[in-house]
């Protein structure tokens, strides 16, 4: 019994260890894509645009974000 519990207090241990590891790995920051030329990346969206994958407020939106580095 007592190897029992031994081995349930490892897998425990270790699922914590675990866990604290992954969510240390998020990051806040963020990462652009620069291997897209914005001109692409322009085209891109406007063709998202103009066979209706995207709205043209959320156009504008991604445009703006583009244009602006974000």
């Amino acid at each position: 019994m007592k190897k029992f519990h031994a081995t349930a207090v490892m897998i425990a241990a270790s699922l914590v260890a675990s866990a604290l590891l992954l969510a240390s790995c998020g990051s806040s920051q963020t990462v652009h894509n620069r291997l897209v030329p914005q001109a692409q990346a322009e085209a891109d969206l406007k063709r998202a645009l103009d066979v209706g994958a995207i709205s043209p407020s959320e156009y504008q939106e991604q445009i703006d974000r583009l244009r602006d580095g974000d």
